[in-house]
């Protein structure tokens, strides 16, 4: 990436370098000086010029600071060329803004501790790319999901009591969410690598094969039709909340949701198994929610920046094309895997050609009738693992 180049330290700093050290600028207060005090006014919706004036406020309160450079103000600032800089903003998911004064004081420190990290060789350059890319989409969604709940809990509405208490308590929200944010990524990343060290020193371990599963609601897109956005936004968040909760109770990671579809992994083929039943279980008892129907596949998986590709991931969705509705179906991999678990009863469907897989072995699956127990509070279906899962 060529991103280890630092200001000749002989030649004098202007004024605005200063805020990489957290001192003040033209007697202005420091972002973190300024949290606490910044109150939103929500502004008359009819006045066109006072609704630009909050939204430009409600900027400056998230980004800690105003707009007051370039990008090749930032880069100077920092001394690397300004295509190496734009090539890092657009690494973290955002587009060039040519000549405008868009970025702040904490862009360039923020830039400026990555370079150093890269030349101190703590985040070798290779490693630093991938990690650019990742914390930009992962960010991106979180911001997303942040700002879609707050505009349904007002509601829609830019007035109104909860939008004056949302405005009102904004600058004290921020500073409590940040450590709450640090707080989760420090025990997720403990957990995936835990996981990637055990796969490491261990070439038998199931770190080296995963079970990767596919829950989608049947009938979804005629559903949608007949529902109000709202209807319809509910049914979605009741899916993805339920999904989550069952993935993550036992021991799985949920990768991703697509909507009326959910993509999962885990790390044990039993716990697979009873994830994919709890998980059509779970949406029975939601009542007025779809039928459910999964797929589940094991073997070898690519992962990258937290995704999961290949064969075994194609597989998956390919078996949850064919699963009737509130069936779990298998592969044959995941198959030979339980053996002779006497918890499951494995049922062999029609084998039958697959585009691009060619000709597949699809198990059904069900508990035996002594092992279908209620384990809602049984801490024993929780799997023994080191650390909460990612």
């Amino acid at each position: 990436m060529g991103l280890t180049s630092h200001p000749d330290p002989t030649v004098e700093r202007m004024p605005e370098e200063r805020a990489r050290e957290g001192h003040r600028i033209d007697g202005r207060k420091t972002p973190a000086d300024d949290r606490n005090d910044h109150h939103i006014a929500l502004p008359d919706l009819d006045d066109a010029e006072a609704v630009q004036h909050s939204i430009a406020d409600m900027e400056e309160l998230v980004l800690g600071a105003p707009r007051r450079y370039t990008s090749g103000q930032v880069a100077q600032m920092v001394g690397i060329p300004l295509e190496e800089a734009r090539r890092l903003w657009r690494g973290l998911g955002f587009p060039d803004f040519g000549p405008a004064r868009a970025f702040t004081d904490a862009d360039v420190e923020a830039l400026s501790h990555l370079l150093d990290l890269i030349g101190s060789g703590l985040l070798p350059e290779p490693v630093a790319a991938q990690f650019v890319r990742s914390v930009g989409q992962t960010m991106a969604r979180f911001a997303e999901w942040q700002t879609e709940a707050w505009v349904e809990y007002i509601g829609g509405e830019l007035t109104g009591v909860r939008s004056e208490q949302v405005a009102g308590a904004a600058g004290d929200v921020m500073p409590q969410l940040e450590p709450l944010v640090l707080y989760a990524w420090r025990r997720h990343l403990a957990a995936s690598t835990t996981r990637a060290m055990e796969s490491l020193t261990d070439h038998n371990t199931v770190g080296q094969r995963l079970a990767v599963g596919f829950a989608d609601l049947v009938g979804f897109t005629r559903l949608s039709r007949s529902l109000s956005e709202a209807e319809l936004g509910r049914l979605v968040e009741t899916f993805e909340a339920a999904a989550a909760d069952v993935v993550t109770s036992l021991g799985g990671r949920l990768v991703k949701t697509l909507g009326d579809e959910v993509l999962f992994v885990a790390f044990k083929p039993d716990s697979a198994v009873e994830l994919g039943l709890r998980m059509v279980e779970v949406m029975r008892e939601q009542g007025m929610m779809p039928e459910l129907r999964v797929g589940i596949a094991y073997g070898q998986v690519l992962s990258r920046m937290g995704d999961v590709f290949g064969t075994t991931v194609n597989l998956a969705s390919r078996l949850t094309a064919l699963a009737p509705k509130n069936t779990v179906v298998i592969d044959r991999d995941l198959a030979a895997a339980l053996g002779d678990d006497p918890a499951f009863d494995l049922q062999p469907m029609w084998r039958r050609p697959v585009r691009g897989l060619g000709l597949v072995e699809p198990w059904t699956v069900q508990r035996h009738q002594e092992a279908a127990v209620d384990s809602g509070d049984d801490e024993s279906a929780i799997p023994d693992q080191a650390g909460p899962v990612s």
